[in-house]
């Protein structure tokens, strides 16, 4: 499982902003070619990755293309297929043929530019209600799939609702991205921005929230926003411990020919073994990107 605690956003058209982002201790940045950049400064935009991706980075990068429905697509995608990137994210993905094709187009892309056929990672975004009940089909649409995002700014608007806090008008939404990402086999996905960026506890309980929802990350929108976040979606010193204990007990036990037994009071099997093994590999890795 890979270390997507927070996504940071920027623009891929802003030197000053990029080169800020991809310095702060978000687990990935995404270089933004869709929301972010004017019409008039689409080209601009694409014009200036070359530039963005010779910065200094700390963590992965990743580009939003345009969505497939629009002119830009193509173009996008010449510019964004190179060296040095992650994976490519595809704003406002609806079908699972619409990720195909962009699958096929990468991959034509990739050999000519003489990368190896699949490196790139593609990353839908859902962001209505369509792309909502077609999660499934779209999670599992191609093997580049790793991850999914959620858009939720478009999807309530697409829906007719607004944010709220509580967050019940997107409830029924992230539970499909969950329970869609698990069937599929792919990796938990990533939640929506908090868009009220000066709101940190608001942010802090929202992203507890979608955290226990089984989400493995939190989308970001502002500098100020990634720490919080990176704490949030990290195992506690309490998790860790209890993550050792179980292990190590179960894993005597199981060595004994015994997959179930009791541990302070609970019943301790597989699932959870499991669970505890996946926090330990998580505080691995999050130790050695601290270190």
């Amino acid at each position: 499982m890979s270390l997507y605690r927070t996504m940071l956003f920027s623009p891929a058209n802003d030197l000053r902003k990029a080169g800020k982002a991809l310095m702060l201790n978000a687990d990935g940045t995404v270089l933004d070619l869709e929301d972010a950049v004017a019409l008039s400064e689409k080209i601009n935009a694409r014009n200036a990755l070359k530039d963005v991706l010779a910065l200094p980075r700390k963590g992965d990068v990743f580009i939003r293309v345009n969505s497939a429905q629009t002119e830009f697509i193509l173009g996008d995608l010449l510019a964004a297929v190179t060296e040095g990137v992650k994976g490519l994210v595809l704003a406002k993905s609806e079908s699972a043929e619409e990720i195909r094709q962009v699958d096929w187009l990468i991959g034509k892309i990739e050999k000519d530019c003489g990368m190896t056929i699949g490196s790139l990672e593609l990353i839908p975004f859902i962001e209505s209600a369509n792309a909502i009940i077609n999660a499934y089909p779209i999670a599992s649409a191609c093997s580049r799939i790793s991850r999914m995002f959620f858009g939720g700014v478009d999807y309530v608007l697409d829906i007719g609702s607004s944010f709220s806090k509580e967050g019940t008008e997107i409830f029924y939404a992230r539970s499909q991205l969950v329970v869609a990402s698990r069937a599929a086999g792919i990796e938990p996905p990533i939640d929506t921005v908090y868009p009220d960026f000066k709101d940190i506890d608001g942010l802090i309980n929202d992203a507890k929230l979608v955290r226990q929802m089984g989400f493995q990350g939190k989308l970001a929108i502002h500098p100020a926003q990634v720490e919080p976040l990176n704490e949030v979606f990290m195992p506690t010193d309490d998790e860790i411990s209890w993550a050792k204990r179980i292990v190590e007990v179960f894993d005597e036990s199981e060595a004994r020919g015994q997959a179930i037994l009791q541990v302070d009071g609970k019943m301790i099997e597989y699932p959870i073994a499991n669970r505890a093994r996946r926090i330990l590999a998580l505080s691995e890795q999050i130790a050695k990107k601290s270190g």
